[in-house]
């Protein structure tokens, strides 16, 4: 009954609110969201829609997500076409009505929400015309002065190519240091000989030679080059970067790790689990992640993030782990890793990252993480440090295991091969000290040269 009532009061209502339009804006899909880009509305202008359909497709700086109406409704008019960029959270994207509303004040709406919404580039747009008005006003002062102080060209226009040029040794030395043109100073001394006050008073001919000018390199022709469009997510990454790498005090610390065990280890899991339906191909990169677990269990000031007044130390490992897509780096969770084998993490870890290269990673898939791994050992990378992804206190760098000699009483010839990995521990100074990043490398080197600990 209170639905049929419903319609009744909105059908008696009708005349009374023929223009009962909302503005539907730039919704915030993260909270470090501030602005995002249409990919593709789901739905046409003038066409239905149910609680829980898909409205549009938003390209957020970490993925591409849905976004649902929460209600039923009609798409009366579309703001931000496909392929927008760059649109404020909070900026109107559509006009949006109820079954019964009265569509023809949509577009004067859309309108008035377009014009209230000030442009990005009217600051620099308001600049510009105050820079062109100041050389204008310099002009006839510089053009007076030129007037007046003519051109030092007395006493040198019989200065043949080859002629000695007479000066003490003090302003040739001077001259030598400024790079000036001896040639071109008047000299004020006897005979014309150029002292030192002549070469530090010198300021240069108004009027340069005709061929000290290099002439200006043509411009590349269209067919040389392609323009790629910066997206949303590859800007928001350079700034965050950008700013990480200015304000946290970075340091590095590196191990070499015998990776000898954990490559044996790894082959009689995946050959058991070959034979058993379902079953995963587990990766050197889910030994780090189970080894980075447990360490930061052992070592938590790692396991940390400043935030404001406080360092907040974490009592499970969400561990990100570093993606490459397309668009750009982007750092899935893998949630309390401390609690799971190698075979969820190598599950959990493929399944993310393929969410992640079709960027369909929900929010709460990117979020909130504690330490982040990036491994590069699968690109056969020797050696590489990595940014710290703020707020986390480190950032693990994961080169490749390559074949090493190393030294070995136990063998006749004195040494053996054995497979070694570069890894290089990124820490926040303010959170992390050398001792305390050193302690953490060498519990994860542990668990990783003696893989067998993970079952104790």
């Amino acid at each position: 009954m209170s639905a049929i009532a419903r319609i009744l009061v909105r059908n008696f209502h009708v005349s009374a609110r023929r223009q009962a339009l909302t503005q539907f804006t730039m919704p915030a899909m993260s909270p470090t969201m501030t602005e995002g880009g249409i990919a593709a509305w789901k739905k046409k202008e003038g066409e239905s829609y149910a609680s829980g359909d898909v409205l549009l497709e938003i390209e957020t700086d970490k993925a591409t997500i849905d976004v649902e109406a929460q209600e039923d409704g009609i798409l009366a008019k579309i703001i931000a076409q496909d392929g927008a960029k760059g649109i404020p959270v909070g900026t109107a994207i559509a006009i949006t009505a109820e079954e019964g509303d009265d569509l023809s004040g949509a577009a004067e709406m859309a309108k008035k929400a377009t014009s209230e919404a000030p442009p990005k580039a009217d600051s620099s747009q308001s600049e510009k015309p105050k820079q062109s008005e100041e050389p204008t006003k310099e002009t006839k002062p510089k053009e007076s002065s030129t007037e007046s102080k003519p051109a030092p060209k007395e006493g040198k226009q019989d200065l043949k190519k080859g002629d000695r040029i007479f000066a003490t040794p003090v302003a040739k030395k001077i001259a030598l240091e400024r790079g000036i043109p001896l040639a071109q100073v008047k000299g004020t001394g006897p005979e014309g000989r150029i002292l030192r006050e002549d070469v530090e008073k010198w300021k240069g001919s108004s009027a340069a030679p005709a061929g000290a000018a290099a002439p200006a390199p043509a411009p590349a022709s269209a067919d040389q080059y392609t323009d790629i469009p910066v997206s949303s997510m590859r800007r928001v990454i350079g700034q965050r970067l950008t700013q990480s790498k200015q304000e946290l005090p970075h340091f590095y610390v590196t191990v070499d790790i015998d990776m000898t065990r954990v490559s044996k280890l790894r082959e009689v899991f995946n050959a058991s689990l070959a034979g058993k339906e379902g079953g995963v191909k587990i990766s050197v990169n889910d030994f780090v992640m189970k080894a980075t677990s447990l360490a930061l269990t052992e070592v938590p000031e790692a396991n940390s993030a400043l935030l404001g007044d406080v360092i907040r130390q974490y009592k499970k490992a969400d561990i990100s782990m570093a993606v490459a897509t397309p668009n750009g780096l982007i750092t899935p969770i893998i949630k309390d890793v401390g609690s799971k084998g190698l075979a969820t993490i190598a599950v959990e870890s493929k399944n993310l990252a393929k969410k992640a290269r079709d960027g369909k990673l929900a929010p709460h898939e990117y979020q909130g993480g504690t330490f982040t791994v990036s491994n590069m050992g699968m690109y056969g990378i020797s050696h590489f440090t990595a940014i710290i992804n703020t707020p986390q206190s480190c950032i693990l760098a994961v080169s490749s295991p390559v074949a090493t000699m190393v030294p070995d009483a136990s063998e006749e010839k004195g040494w053996t091969t054995k497979q070694i990995m570069k890894v290089t521990l990124s820490s926040d100074h303010r959170t992390v000290d050398g001792a305390v990043a050193a302690r953490w490398l060498q519990s994860f080197k542990g668990y990783l040269e003696n893989p067998l600990t993970f079952m104790l």
